[in-house]
């Protein structure tokens, strides 16, 4: 079978499509057929080898590429109930130093990774929610925020954004949401009530409109200190990459999350989804063998959604 692997660190070039064996399902998992997998920031530092060098992953001779992936149970490991054959099924590969990832033709996961396919929508656009509406919905939970509270969102037009910002307004946060001026109605429209636009100097922006400062932040942007001077002093803070929690500053609890997978939680993401009340986008599909031409798309910046490849 056909899979997006590399084999030396560098620009999209490096990117190979390789035969490599079947994977077999083991005890506790599932093999999927795959019908999309999403490309994302992580793959571009995956293959640049900047993970690497932060010492998140070891260098290998082979390096399989994808998290997110939406397709079809094609076998079944031992132990496994609650998954069969011929179950529509989006999942999550959260594991750096695999010889295979998602971006593939069949990918093997853990069952407790995977959930149903929400129904009512394309695998391309079910493929978009695994990584990056996990991302937001654990890092909503590590701040730990209630209801009524002040959350700052930055990069709030990107993926992780516009899932933070419908998941936070659920659970009845008020959304301060910074992306550029262009994107204000989208994420106006995704349920932010104050906007600011990210050439703003944020701290004093931010104050104008929350006096004293919002409760915490969600930093999808990686915008770092600027961010945290808009946090009250004993808020909090989540920065979602490798480097990019600012210093702890005013008594405020900075964090970085680091996903993980989690089927359950997929599911109610999923279901959120079927209601109609998380928004999935979908910036564009190509065929696996475009994995390049996707990578530099995704490097150029300005995509409203996730790029697909679909094997």
């Amino acid at each position: 079978m056909r899979a997006v692997v590399v084999r030396a660190f560098g620009g999209p070039e490096v990117l190979q499509i390789a035969d490599v064996p079947m994977p077999v399902a083991a005890e506790g998992q599932v093999r999927i057929r795959v019908e999309a997998a999403t490309v994302n920031p992580v793959d571009l530092a995956t293959r640049s080898g900047a993970l690497t060098e932060a010492g998140l992953l070891p260098a290998r001779d082979v390096i399989g590429i994808g998290w997110d992936v939406a397709g079809t149970v094609e076998q079944t490991g031992p132990g496994v109930t609650g998954v069969m054959r011929g179950d529509r099924v989006i999942g999550l590969s959260d594991r750096l130093d695999v010889p295979i990832g998602t971006q593939a033709e069949h990918v093997v996961l853990d069952a407790d990774a995977v959930t149903a396919a929400p129904a009512g929508v394309s695998p391309a656009q079910g493929a978009t929610l695994p990584l990056n509406g996990l991302t937001a919905a654990q890092a909503l939970d590590g701040l730990g925020l209630h209801p009524g509270q002040t959350l700052l969102v930055t990069g709030a037009a990107g993926a992780v954004g516009g899932f933070a910002i419908q998941l936070a307004v659920a659970r009845g946060l008020r959304v301060v949401a910074v992306a550029g001026a262009g994107d204000e109605a989208l994420v106006r429209g995704l349920g932010a009530d104050l906007f600011v636009s990210r050439t703003a100097r944020l701290g004093e922006a931010v104050r104008s409109l929350v006096p004293g400062g919002v409760h915490a932040a969600l930093d999808a942007a990686v915008v770092g200190a600027a961010a945290l001077d808009a946090v009250r002093s004993g808020g909090a803070f989540a920065a979602l990459v490798a480097g990019g929690a600012p210093v702890p500053l005013r008594g405020i609890r900075v964090f970085n999350h680091w996903i993980r997978a989690d089927g359950a939680l997929l599911s109610r993401l999923a279901a959120l989804v079927e209601a109609g009340s998380l928004t999935l986008r979908v910036a564009g599909t190509m065929p696996l063998d475009h994995v390049a031409a996707a990578h530099r798309r995704l490097a150029e910046g300005g995509l409203r959604g996730r790029l697909v490849l679909t094997p």
